[in-house]
Order: structure tokens, then C-alpha cells, then sequence
């Protein structure tokens, strides 16, 4: 039998209890993947990650959601982070090993910043159908639609879905009956980032955002607060041509009682990074 520690943190967070909950295994050597994914099962929670030596950066880091292995993500980097700093007595700048590329990662205290692992503008792509149907898939009209739905991938690829008002951010809801013809992304998921800009403050672009996502067995889940989709809101200004550089603050998991802050900071160069406030609630262990 073999003891595995974990810790609990909040990433995004404002507040004790706000943020996107994650679980972080300290050190994973050893763990098989079915172990991993169990484990992953076990938590419940969107991702739970696992800290690995790696020989080209200061730790790897592997998620598993409660179903599948992910390539990256945003929450579960920044959180890994904060978790792998401690761990080694490290500086405030990381490198970190994910299966999609080195990412690199830096703090200010307890606020953690990635750099979304593309170059240049990130990968963007129609998805084909018609912008009335894309409405529907969220509860919404074509009316409410402020641009052109897209495909983007600055790490995870996912449907973004831009709409006019917070109002229509805030009453948007999933069609249970469309599930069967809901996009699929290269990862095979079913996932949908509806968003509205929401005003200028303190210098930064306000938006209000949520990501739903399909879970096992049927049905939609909504997350907190989504890294990867907010590095690939950082995509869709670039494919859209706004004016760069440009930094926004996202405010995300209203509807699901855990308020989350997100940074999100473009260059004209196309750097895309995404930032936010880490909270360590808990540790723990496992015998297995």
C-alpha cells in the first residue's frame, strides 16, 4: 500500500469558498494511469492533477477529468503551480511540462499568470453551422448572437460563442435535446464558452463568461472558471482583429455560486496569458 498527498486549492479565487476547486497530487511517480483516472474519478472534481519529475522543466503535470486525460488546462496549471513552488522552494517563475508543450508560468504572491503554449495567432476554425442552430445550442437566438461563433485553440480547442449583453450571458442554458448534434472538439468534447463584453473598468475590458460543458451519462455541467477558454478568448480578439494589446478582466461561475476572476493580458506580439488569485484550502492523503 502506498500513501499519495494531495491539497486542495482554489484557483481564480477572490474569496475562501470562491474559484475553481482543484486537486493536486504532490508527487505521482509510480501511478499508473488507470490509477490517475480513478483517483480523478474519486475527487469529482473538473480536473485533478498529478505533479511528475520532468527533465525539461521544473515539474510535468498531468489532468484527468472525471472521464478522459487532457493535454492542458488553465486552472489545473495555475494550481499545479502555486502547489509545485512550495514544493521545491522555487521562485516565482516556473516552467511547467504538460503534454501540450512547456508552459511557462509566474507569480506576484499568490496570483499566478500562464502563457497559453502557442506561437503566434492560435489556430481558428467555422464551425460549419448555421449561426441560428449555434443560438439554439445554448438556450438563446440568432438575435442575442454579437459575432461569429468560432472554434479556437490557444491549448484546447472550444467553441466560443459571442453574444450581445450580460443579460443574454446570464439566461443562456443548454439544449438537453440537442445534445446528439453538439459540436464536437478535437479532444472529443462537447463544450461551449458564451461570452459578452460588458464595459471598461479600471482600464481593463470587462466580460462576463460561462462554459458549459456535457457530462458523463447525459446532461451539462458548468465550470467556474475555464483557463483554457479564456486564453482562447485572448485567440478569438486576434482572429477578429481588435485592437491589441488589450488586457480584460473575465468574471465567470456566477450561475454556479463560485465567482472566479480571471486576467487575460494580449500582446501585439499574440502573446496570450492568463492569470488569477490561488487559495490553498486543504491537504490530505490517500492509501492505495
Amino acid at each position: 500500500m502506498a500513501r499519495h498527498h494531495f491539497r486542495i486549492v482554489n484557483v481564480f479565487a477572490e474569496t475562501t469558498f470562491g474559484g475553481n476547486p482543484l486537486c493536486v497530487f504532490e508527487d505521482a511517480t509510480g501511478m499508473s494511469d488507470e490509477t490517475m483516472q480513478s483517483l480523478a474519478r474519486q475527487f469529482n472534481l473538473s480536473e485533478t492533477t498529478f505533479v511528475l519529475p520532468s527533465a525539461q522543466a521544473d515539474a510535468r503535470i498531468r489532468i484527468f477529468t472525471t472521464s478522459h486525460e487532457m493535454r492542458f488546462a488553465g486552472h489545473p496549471a495555475l494550481g499545479s503551480a502555486h502547489v509545485v513552488r512550495d514544493l521545491l522552494g522555487a521562485g516565482d517563475k516556473l516552467t511547467l511540462e504538460f503534454k501540450a508543450g512547456i508552459v511557462p508560468v509566474a507569480a506576484s504572491g499568490d496570483a499566478w499568470t500562464f502563457s497559453a503554449p502557442v506561437s503566434g495567432a492560435p489556430a481558428t476554425r467555422s464551425p460549419g453551422l448555421p449561426r441560428d442552430f449555434i443560438a439554439r445550442l445554448v438556450g438563446l437566438s440568432e438575435g442575442d448572437l454579437a459575432g461569429e461563433p468560432l472554434w479556437v485553440d490557444a491549448g484546447a480547442d472550444q467553441l466560443l460563442i459571442p453574444v450581445a449583453t450580460a443579460a443574454a450571458v446570464r439566461r443562456a442554458a443548454p439544449a438537453s435535446d440537442l445534445l446528439a448534434q453538439w459540436p464536437v472538439s478535437s479532444l472529443g468534447r462537447k463544450t461551449a464558452y458564451v461570452f459578452a463584453f460588458d464595459g471598461e473598468q479600471n482600464g481593463k475590458m470587462q466580460v462576463l463568461a460561462r462554459y458549459f460543458f456535457t457530462t458523463q451519462g447525459g446532461g451539462f455541467g458548468e465550470d467556474p472558471g475555464t483557463g483554457s477558454a479564456c486564453a482562447n478568448l485572448g485567440g478569438w480578439l486576434i482572429a477578429n482583429r481588435l485592437a491589441l494589446p488589450a488586457q480584460l478582466e473575465i468574471r465567470q461561475g456566477e450561475a454556479v455560486n463560485r465567482p472566479c476572476r480571471l486576467l487575460l493580458d494580449v500582446t501585439n506580439k499574440y502573446e496570450i496569458r492568463v492569470g488569477g488569485r490561488v487559495i490553498e484550502l486543504g491537504r490530505g492523503h490517500v492509501d492505495i
